[in-house]
């Protein structure tokens, strides 16, 4: 979900380019993950490099085949009118955190990341009856902005997108909270050589330096 307005845009730039049609769908990366591994049909599928990487590990996806799209960063919101805490370094963080009396988080990279940040904090335990893992293709920005949730995190580039939200930045750069998103192909796309020449120039179009105003403009960083 986190690349899912990137991908539209860039998507239908390529499609006005290239005359080629363009689909896309975005789901939860976890449930992305599942159906790739289920043997479902797509031409290119599109999660968290080292999703990417076990789903290539595992036969899913054809081998070397990964292609870094696009890096982003984790932002941290509240409500919108509500207090906003410092969060400009990992011990204001850290306080941010102890006093938030709930806090949401997704199924994906940035949650798993977060959980085990919390627990090298010594604080998983403290914090487990306040965490709240929103429900798959559900943002946390929506919890936040319904008051379900007090403090939020998930990739900024999905919460810049939520109404009634404040966004109080991305994580502090010393906890290196980045993910990058890579593209990978389907086993079957080798024996479709005309089908595989259109994703692959699909692909180049979404890492030429072309796309990386439309990657700032959605949150994000070039790979």
């Amino acid at each position: 979900m986190a690349t899912r307005q990137l991908l539209a845009e860039l998507g239908a730039a390529f499609e006005q380019r290239s005359g080629c049609a363009v689909a896309i769908e975005a789901v939860g990366g976890v449930d992305a993950a599942k159906r790739v591994a289920a043997g479902e049909a797509f031409d290119v599928v599109v999660l968290s490099a080292d999703a990417i990487d076990k789903l290539i590990a595992a036969g899913h996806l054809q081998a070397g085949s990964r292609v870094e799209v696009v890096r982003s960063s984790v932002g941290i919101a509240v409500r919108a009118g509500a207090p906003t805490p410092d969060v400009s370094s990992e011990d204001a963080l850290k306080d941010a955190v102890r006093t938030a009396r709930s806090i949401g988080y997704s199924t994906g990279p940035s949650g798993t990341a977060l959980l085990a940040l919390f627990d090298r904090w010594g604080m998983g335990d403290e914090l487990r009856g306040r965490l709240q893992q929103a429900r798959p293709g559900v943002p946390v920005g929506t919890l936040v902005a319904q008051g379900e949730v007090e403090l939020g995190f998930q990739q900024l580039s999905e919460l810049i997108h939520v109404d009634g939200i404040t966004v109080l930045g991305v994580m502090p750069a010393e906890l290196a909270f980045d993910t990058y998103f890579s593209a990978g192909l389907p086993i079957g796309l080798a024996g479709d050589s005309e089908k595989a020449a259109h994703v692959r120039a699909l692909l180049d179009h979404m890492t030429s330096p072309d796309a990386a105003a439309a990657k700032r403009r959605q949150g994000m960083e070039p790979a």
